[in-house]
């Protein structure tokens, strides 16, 4: 029974081998070795195998003649193959032989429709390129050619149109990336031509201003004329109207100067007809042009505030007067030419551009030329005054000078009129011309209000403005020019006060004056008050500050003339030479200031006196000093009570006890410590609101005790004290050490 398994299961593996991969044939195989059976599968496989080659024999049997059939078929088929090829071979040869001339004239065509494509597209990107060359070339021509206007408009034909067209050539990429260097560099051309013309025309505006009025005049003498003919009944016409442009050296447009750029060169005629009109000497084309380039830029605003900031710097240098104008007349003819030349050349600007300037913009330049003018004129009428004023009281030596001088300015003082003659007036000459000046310029703006149909209010309001613009500006800028001249001295400063007092009292006077000469009261509420004697008071305060310098820099004259021995062994019998001529020029200077206002006297006394003091100390303690001995100590001690003795003395009136010996009390202390020695009453109550050396500094004494401790190793100068020289050096490093330690604690 198991032999019939085993035979069965046997049979299903050989199945199983024969319809299986023989990748998968492993575990069918392992299957029959871990059997008992195996031998006899080795045996049934072997059967199956015999029975398989049987059939195989079988089937070959059955074909072999077909095979062999097919076989000889083939040799047969081998040889028509052979001469199939060789027929091919031949062929092939005879059609490539034939082939060569089609081909050499195929590749012939191809060339040349190659080389046609090629000229085509050269054709082609030449048309896109040659424009931008040419336009290009245009550019640098006109920019050679310094037309910079016809320029910008090829520079932006070249970018809108040309470019685009061609943007993928490098050599348009390069001039795209140049076109804002050259915008730049034509912007900047035409503005350097600009300022050029500026400079031109600000030199040569009293030329222009000259032409001008020559032309005025030559045009009053021909209306004159033909007038005078109409009335005769002659119709005479005149060669030439006035003002017609005449023609410059036989051109009409001559070109412009390298010298001057702006102006063209104009002979002088032999007649006055044959003047060329003001405009006829003036270039314009820098403005025209640049003034275009910038529209095209988009920058018209920029340039016309450039132009109009420019012209109005000009105008303020044309309306500033040389010093020594009013000297000649020629002074006053060229300043009145440069103005009529500025406002020619604006005149014809605003009537030859569009916009770039305005009538408002030049009625502005003609108000402030109006102002300035008259300002000026005026100026150096009073400066003049000023200038011939000898600064010193007005002697009267009969009664009709004084009553003369009292008629032009309004002056009361009962005690100077008892006093008997000749006798002298507080004030110097200047304040009665000045008095007068503004009375007439009153005077004047009456006369100037009286076509102008103005109520008797805006008449009085109009003169009361005018006369405060007259005394802040004109006669302020006056005083301050006599105030800070360079040879003002102490006297001249102090009649200037006197003068300047008298005048802000006679302010109520000029506003009693306009109100009588318009009938409006003066404390009317909408009435202008006089607010120009402020004009007086800063004047004053400045004439004041002007003394406290001038007497401070006195003072420094003399202390650069002190000459210390600062080792000497012991000082001398009397205060210092240099001190004692400073002394007696304050007293001099001092007894001038008795006509002064009280307090403007003692501040002066009491400022030159702390200066004294400050620079005195500050001569002691100078780092050029670096040994002072106990005598040379003693010198100064002398200079420095004769300052005290000064300023004991009251040189001026008004100080109360000793005020003025405050201003040295710094350097007494200081020198009272160091001549007595008395460190030991210094150290203990420092601090101490009753110290008896409170305003000595501690770094002030340190300073100075080193230079006398650097004199002490040399020579014995604390010989007074009877004690070997040991026991000295060991005493004043006592006293630095604690100085040192009290300044530490200080800063702690």
């Amino acid at each position: 029974m198991a032999s019939v398994e085993a035979a069965a299961e046997h049979e299903r593996i050989l199945r199983e081998i024969e319809s299986t991969d023989t990748n998968c044939i492993g575990p069918t195989l392992r299957s029959v070795y871990d059997g008992q059976e195996h031998g006899l599968f080795m045996d049934k496989l072997e059967g199956r195998i015999r029975n398989h080659d049987r059939e195989i024999e079988k089937m070959c049997n059955h074909h072999f003649q077909g095979f062999v059939d097919s076989i000889t078929e083939l040799l047969k088929v081998r040889g028509e193959a052979q001469k199939l090829k060789s027929q091919v071979i031949d062929t092939n040869r005879r059609l490539q032989e034939d082939g060569k001339e089609i081909l050499s004239s195929m590749d012939e065509l191809r060339q040349c429709r190659l080389q046609q494509c090629n000229i085509a597209a050269t054709i082609d990107k030449l048309s896109h390129c040659l424009p931008v060359l040419e336009m290009y070339s245009r550019l640098q021509e006109q920019m050679k050619a310094r037309r910079y206007y016809p320029a910008l408009r090829t520079l932006e034909q070249l970018e809108h149109t040309c470019l685009p067209r061609a943007s993928h050539y490098r050599f348009c990429t390069i001039m795209a990336e140049n076109i804002l260097v050259l915008r730049t560099q034509i912007r900047d051309i035409a503005m350097s031509d600009l300022k050029d013309f500026l400079e031109s025309i600000r030199k040569h505006s009293d030329k222009i201003g000259e032409t001008a009025m020559k032309q005025a005049q030559l045009q009053r003498t021909l209306d004159s004329a033909l007038s005078h003919q109409q009335r005769t009944g002659l119709s005479r016409r005149p060669r030439k109207e006035a003002g017609q442009s005449t023609e410059v050296n036989g051109q009409g447009g001559s070109p412009v100067s390298e010298q001057d750029s702006g102006i063209l060169d104009v002979e002088d005629e032999e007649e006055e007809e044959e003047l060329p009109g003001a405009q006829d000497l003036v270039d314009f084309s820098p403005v025209y042009r640049c003034l275009h380039i910038y529209t095209v830029l988009g920058a018209r605003d920029t340039f016309e505030s450039y132009y109009r900031k420019q012209r109005r710097k000009q105008a303020r240098l044309v309306l500033q007067p040389h010093s020594n104008m009013h000297e000649t007349l020629d002074g006053y003819r060229m300043f009145f030419n440069h103005i009529v030349g500025f406002f020619v050349v604006e005149d014809h600007v605003l009537h030859t551009t569009r916009g770039l300037v305005n009538r408002a913009y030049v009625e502005e330049l003609w108000e402030l030329a109006l102002s300035k003018t008259i300002a000026a004129l005026r100026t150096h009428s009073v400066r003049q005054i000023l200038d011939q004023d000898n600064y010193s009281p007005i002697p009267v030596s009969m009664e009709e000078e004084y009553r003369c001088i009292v008629g032009q300015f309004p002056f009361q003082d009962p005690e100077l009129e008892k006093l008997p003659y000749p006798k002298k007036l507080p004030f110097s000459a200047f304040v009665p011309k000045v008095y007068v000046q503004v009375k007439e310029f009153i005077y004047a703006c009456l006369k100037f209000s009286e076509d102008l149909h103005l109520s008797s209010t805006e008449i009085d309001d109009m003169i009361r403005k005018s006369t405060n613009l007259l005394l802040t500006r004109t006669l302020s800028n006056c005083l301050q020019y006599a105030i800070k001249k360079k040879n003002v001295g102490l006297a001249e400063l102090v009649q200037i006060i006197i003068n300047t007092t008298h005048l802000e009292q006679s302010c109520h006077f000029l506003e009693g004056f306009i109100s009588n000469i318009t009938n409006i009261p003066p404390d009317t509420i909408n009435a202008t008050k006089l607010y120009g004697m402020a004009t007086f008071k800063d004047a004053r305060h400045t004439a004041e500050e002007e003394i406290y310098t001038n007497l401070n820099q006195k003072i420094d004259q003399f202390l650069q003339l002190a000459d210390y021995d600062w080792i000497a062994p012991q000082a001398g019998s009397q205060a210092s030479d240099y001190l004692s001529d400073l002394i007696a020029f304050l007293c001099s200077t001092f007894a001038v200031f008795t006509n002064l206002p009280g307090k403007v006297a003692q501040t002066a006394c009491m400022s030159a006196c702390k200066h004294l003091s400050t620079s005195l100390l500050q001569l002691l303690l100078e780092a050029d000093v670096r040994q002072v001995s106990m005598g040379a100590l003693q010198q100064f001690n002398l200079d420095v009570k004769e300052c005290e003795r000064f300023a004991r003395a009251g040189p001026v009136p008004g100080f109360q006890g000793d005020t003025l010996l405050l201003a040295f009390i710094d350097l007494r202390q200081l020198l009272d410590l160091f001549t007595q020695w008395d460190w030991s009453t210094y150290l203990a109550d420092y601090g101490r609101p009753t110290c008896k050396y409170l305003r000595v500094n501690p770094h002030t004494a340190l300073a100075l005790l080193e230079k006398m401790k650097d004199t002490s190793r040399k020579n014995n100068v604390f010989a007074q004290f009877r004690k070997n020289e040991r026991d000295k050096q060991k005493l004043i490093d006592t006293v630095v050490k604690q100085l040192r330690n009290l300044i530490s604690t200080q800063q702690s």
